[in-house]
């Protein structure tokens, strides 16, 4: 074949693979959400005068045709694993694996974000507290805390990160809990720790509180396989895990009360079991406002959790020590509205946040 024909047959390849692009870019139904990512994909944007002009139009498109390109998440994965078997890159846009857990890299502390945290946590106890309240801390560690140094990658100095958060929040009586955790303690594909190997970190923190719990527990295990929020950011074909709950007399006797959206729900959520999350089964996911509240309880205690998502597998683990837990999440309830729901007289209190929301606060209201 002279060269005249080779130059041919590349355009003719070339422009046969440009067409077919955006034959199946105009065929293909768009779709609205990602299940491997866990977010809303970009829409295709309006077309006007406006922002055309103003450049608008073209940013928005950009976006859309990143998240409506054909074979997305195919291509993604090829790029993972050409990333890592072709290059040797150690991590892929910040997320890595090691001896088969998923992991995103967190470095550096952020000095200001942990201020700020303890900023927002001062002012909640200024606005609401006095002397009869006991005031608590603990930082939940990252999986980086037991993965990033023995592979190699970027990580905080998480025992300096605790040590700072105690001292800033002179406030509280600061329980540590990372002495208790491991890797395996962890999901393999999701940011979260598993319920059934954190008993010793809650009955640590009940102790800490001056309350009982009990550590008599059943294990359930659910029959559909689990994928964290990690699986889909690593675009990596990585097996499937089990996730599991706990129960106990105290925790099926429990009634939840959603402030948020002023219903009852169940402690362990089977419909979000099913669902894109199955951690949020745990107190129903990202809810503002929770009140479990324990009738067979042994005394009249009443503890009020600041907690992120950590916190949901964590507080069935407390009921048995309380008659009721109140467990806040300041990322969509602002402090101010607090008082219309809680009566912090006599409550102890306790601030329960992973590292990653303590060095992201701006998510705190």
């Amino acid at each position: 074949m002279d060269m005249r024909k080779k130059n041919i047959a590349v355009c003719f390849l070339f422009a046969l693979l440009l067409a077919g692009g955006f034959a199946l870019c105009i065929l293909l139904p768009d779709k609205s959400y990602s299940d491997s990512e866990r977010r809303s994909l970009a829409a295709m944007p309006g077309l006007r005068a406006d922002t055309v002009w103003s450049g608008q139009f073209m940013d928005a498109f950009e976006e859309y045709a990143a998240d409506a390109f054909p074979f997305r998440d195919q291509f993604r994965t090829i790029k993972a694993l050409t990333a890592d078997a072709v290059f040797g890159r150690k991590d892929n846009n910040g997320i890595y694996i090691t001896d088969g857990f998923i992991a995103a890299m967190e470095y550096p502390a952020n000095e200001n974000a942990m201020e700020r945290a303890v900023q927002r946590f001062r002012y909640i106890c200024g606005k609401y507290l006095t002397e009869e309240n006991k005031v608590f801390l603990s930082v939940i560690p990252d999986k980086n805390c037991y993965l990033a140094q023995e592979s190699g990658h970027l990580s905080m100095d998480y025992a300096d990160f605790e040590r700072r958060m105690a001292q800033k929040a002179d406030f509280a009586k600061y329980i540590p809990v990372s002495d208790l955790l491991e890797k395996d303690d962890y999901y393999k594909t999701d940011t979260h720790w598993r319920q059934e190997k954190i008993t010793d970190a809650a009955r640590r923190l009940a102790e800490a509180m001056g309350t009982e719990i009990t550590q008599s527990y059943e294990l359930h295990t659910l029959k559909q396989d689990f994928h964290g929020v990690y699986y889909g950011q690593a675009a990596l074909p990585l097996p499937a895990e089990k996730l599991c709950y706990l129960t106990n007399e105290s925790i099926d006797g429990c009634t939840v009360y959603d402030w948020q959206n002023g219903k009852e729900i169940p402690v362990y959520d089977m419909e979000k079991a099913a669902g894109r999350d199955p951690y949020e089964m745990f107190l129903a996911g990202s809810v503002s406002l929770l009140t479990i509240e324990n009738p067979k309880a042994r005394n009249n205690r009443r503890l009020v959790v600041f907690r992120d998502s950590f916190g949901s597998s964590m507080a069935p683990l407390l009921v048995s020590g309380y008659s009721r837990i109140t467990l806040v999440d300041i990322r969509y309830i602002h402090p101010d509205y607090l008082g219309r729901f809680i009566d912090f007289a006599g409550c102890d209190i306790l601030f329960l946040y992973s590292s990653l929301v303590i060095n992201n606060s701006e998510t705190l209201k």
